[in-house]
């Protein structure tokens, strides 16, 4: 079984046909035309990736439809990118918010938040709601993790009488920190799938680096953070709020313990993989099944059913219901995956990725840092940072042939921490944490921003620094 989440197209689609500096002015006049219709025009970004991926070819001088007699072209290479991303990572984001949906309406995630906090001293709260964070942005998106948890932000910061800034920036670090670190998120999914990365060994990484990461950012920088901007939390919410529509929650103990499931499920292959060179030994073939992802979120996700929705007392059709309601609001985040796909399977069949590897060779650049660079450049432009995890993973394909495994799944890491550089005003999340927090665009740039930045920063050092070692 592969251990490349989207393997690449085993042949090109699409000859390289064009010189280098046509292929390079294909892919900037490309990346141009989807900053300006999404941050201008306020074009959707699936519709804004389609064009680029027509734009690429049509300036690089590649036919549109498929050749009569080769049958290459840009819509056969796109449609190819389209469908093997939609059907690679679309299925793991329906799982994830299938599961993560089960885990909000059964109570199981306010039972997480409410014990891991309810044993902190005034103290410890940032780091408890770091801590919180994390292991709620593990399964969630960005966004739901973040509505779910607001209440419990402004009632901590409340009764401990701290900045809403001192106790949101440690669980916005763990959410964020997550989310563009850690599968089976979009970004990283994509990632993972275009580079050829192996998923177990990115996520193993994923989470090393993230720690302390989320620890920089979340309660260092937090603690700076509330002394420049000091907000009291606003009086929105009570302790009632908070109970989940059945009045009963799953215990701790059974909550965690299903959430971290489909990790150590996946972490176990990825051992295995290393530990247990026999590929035809039982306990490898085992683990190997186990920790596919598609097979590890599909066991969380069953398991799940019984040990957040029975526990919480939904019956079977609550429980349909639950995953069915989840299923409307990623419909868009799916769209622009596949459409990413698509968009990055254009840019390596016109030899863009080849023609990038060998000027970074001879210019002795660090595929690292570049990657980095890369999603960080697009990050500011476009203000996605699945927009900006897509197109910089796309730009290194080529760079990572002869790579070992541990070194494509730092380059994923590189990437993703770029696509976190410095939200602001052209990102959604940047006004969604404005209005929840309450604060002016100059009190959000001095915090949340700062902290992305800080969080970004803070990613590459820590990828760098296991680069020495892998």
């Amino acid at each position: 079984m592969s251990t490349s989440l989207l393997p690449l197209a085993a042949t090109e689609l699409v000859q390289p046909v064009a010189d280098g500096w046509q292929l390079i002015t294909a892919a900037l006049v490309a990346i141009a035309v989807i900053v300006v219709l999404i941050t201008v025009v306020k074009v959707h970004p699936f519709l804004a990736l389609v064009a680029g991926a027509f734009t690429v070819g049509a300036v690089a001088g590649v036919n549109i439809l498929a050749d009569p007699d080769t049958g290459t072209g840009v819509l056969p290479s796109f449609s190819a990118g389209f469908g093997s991303t939609a059907a690679g990572v679309g299925v793991l984001i329906v799982l994830g918010a299938m599961f993560a949906k089960l885990l909000a309406d059964s109570g199981g995630a306010d039972q997480i938040v409410d014990t891991i906090v309810g044993h902190a001293s005034p103290r410890m709260l940032p780091w408890a709601m770091a801590l919180v964070g994390a292991i709620i942005g593990l399964p969630m998106f960005f966004e739901i993790g973040l509505v779910l948890l607001m209440p419990v932000i402004y009632l901590v910061a409340r009764r401990a009488q701290l900045s809403i800034i001192t106790v949101g920036i440690p669980a916005l670090a763990g959410l964020s920190a997550m989310h563009g670190l850690v599968p089976p998120h979009p970004g990283p999914l994509v990632a993972i799938g275009a580079l050829g990365a192996d998923l177990g060994t990115t996520l193993a990484l994923g989470v090393l680096v993230a720690v302390p990461t989320v620890v920089v950012a979340g309660p260092l920088f937090g603690r700076l953070a509330g002394q420049w901007v000091d907000v009291p939390a606003p009086a929105t919410y009570d302790a009632g709020a908070r109970e989940d529509a059945t009045g009963r929650r799953p215990s701790f103990g059974v909550t965690l313990a299903t959430v971290l499931l489909p990790v150590v499920l996946m972490m176990g292959k990825a051992v295995a993989d290393i530990a247990v060179e026999d590929k035809t030994q039982p306990v490898r073939r085992v683990l190997d099944l186990l920790g596919e992802p598609i097979f590890a979120l599909s066991i969380a996700l069953v398991v799940a059913m019984f040990t957040l929705g029975k526990a919480s007392g939904m019956d079977r059709a609550a429980v349909s219901k639950v995953t069915g309601e989840s299923l409307a609001p990623i419909a868009g985040i799916l769209l622009i995956v596949a459409a990413g796909g698509g968009f990055k399977q254009v840019l390596v069949d016109t030899g863009l990725g080849t023609l990038l590897a060998e000027w970074a060779d001879d210019a002795n650049v660090s595929v690292l840092l570049l990657a980095w660079v890369l999603a960080v450049l697009i990050r500011l432009a476009t203000g996605s940072a699945t927009v900006a995890t897509i197109t910089a993973s796309s730009l290194m394909v080529g760079l990572v042939d002869g790579l070992s495994s541990g070194e494509t799944s730092l380059v994923v890491l590189a990437v993703g921490a770029g696509s976190v550089f410095f939200s602001h005003v052209n990102d959604a999340g940047f006004w969604l944490v404005k209005e929840y927090f309450g604060l002016s665009v100059g009190q959000t740039l001095k915090s949340w921003s700062l902290m992305e930045t800080v969080l970004s920063v803070s990613g590459l050092v820590f990828v760098l620094l296991l680069g020495l070692v892998i």
